[in-house]
């Protein structure tokens, strides 16, 4: 085992859902900003990054959430609570931000034919578009789907093609953003609780969140407090959920 992966093992091993924190130690809340900007980096479904971060500072603000959060601890005791948000409807100036850089791309890859060119740009003109542009309904959902599986029956293809699918799509993403936020506080030497015991509507309009936005899961983080860590860690054993093909 590298060193590398010595020190990520500790990480991993040493995290812990907290759910207590402790009122009077120092917490640098530029661990925080830290930690975001390292969950930004984080792998996403077509470099689409349709997520945002909202962090809520302020005692009376925190004091507020947390009382939608079903008043738990986790939320009450947090130095600070940070909402991991997706945002569906910015699915076309994702598009053009990714397509604009490809583009600019370009011209550091002399080499690269026009056909491979014309395929990459295909992606974000068209298949990103015919993927992510869903009425209220989803009535563009059942033609897709009935496309899929046509297509399917001569070749593999992509089944997961509604506007559900898009909408969990977005919230994988940025639970892999909620995910390398919390090794970061864990790395900064902090601890984290994510929640999704919320009241998400309320949380919306407390916060005059976009109307689009769907809040994936709320993270109190701040320095452990004695008896934080309600019980010992528990997992099924591994040869249930580890297997080799």
């Amino acid at each position: 085992m590298t060193s590398n992966a010595k020190n990520f093992d500790d990480l991993v091993q040493s995290r812990r859902s907290v759910r207590i924190y402790d009122q009077d130690v120092e917490f640098d809340h530029g661990a925080v900003k830290r930690s975001l900007e390292r969950a930004t980096l984080s792998p996403n479904s077509s470099n689409m990054q349709m997520w945002e971060f909202y962090r809520i500072k302020s005692d009376d603000l925190k004091k507020e959430v947390a009382n939608l959060c079903m008043k738990q601890k986790a939320a009450s005791t947090a130095r600070e609570l940070v909402l991991f948000v997706v945002r569906p409807t910015l699915w076309k100036e994702r598009a053009s931000f990714n397509l604009e850089k490809m583009k600019s791309s370009f011209d550091e890859k002399p080499s690269m034919d026009d056909k491979s060119k014309k395929r990459a740009l295909s992606y974000y003109e068209k298949l990103i578009p015919t993927l992510y542009n869903n009425d209220k309904l989803g009535l563009k959902s059942v033609g897709k789907k009935i496309f899929a599986w046509a297509i399917g029956t001569k070749r593999p293809m992509v089944r997961q093609v509604t506007k559900t699918d898009v909408r969990v799509t977005l919230h994988k993403s940025v639970s892999l953003a909620a995910m390398t936020f919390m090794y970061s506080m864990k790395a900064e030497g902090y601890d984290t609780c994510p929640m999704e015991g919320f009241d998400s509507k309320r949380v919306k309009k407390l916060l005059k969140l976009p109307k689009d936005a769907e809040i994936s899961m709320i993270i109190g983080c701040g320095p452990a407090a004695e008896g934080g860590i309600y019980n010992e860690r528990v997992r099924v054993p591994n040869d249930d959920v580890i297997f080799e093909l």
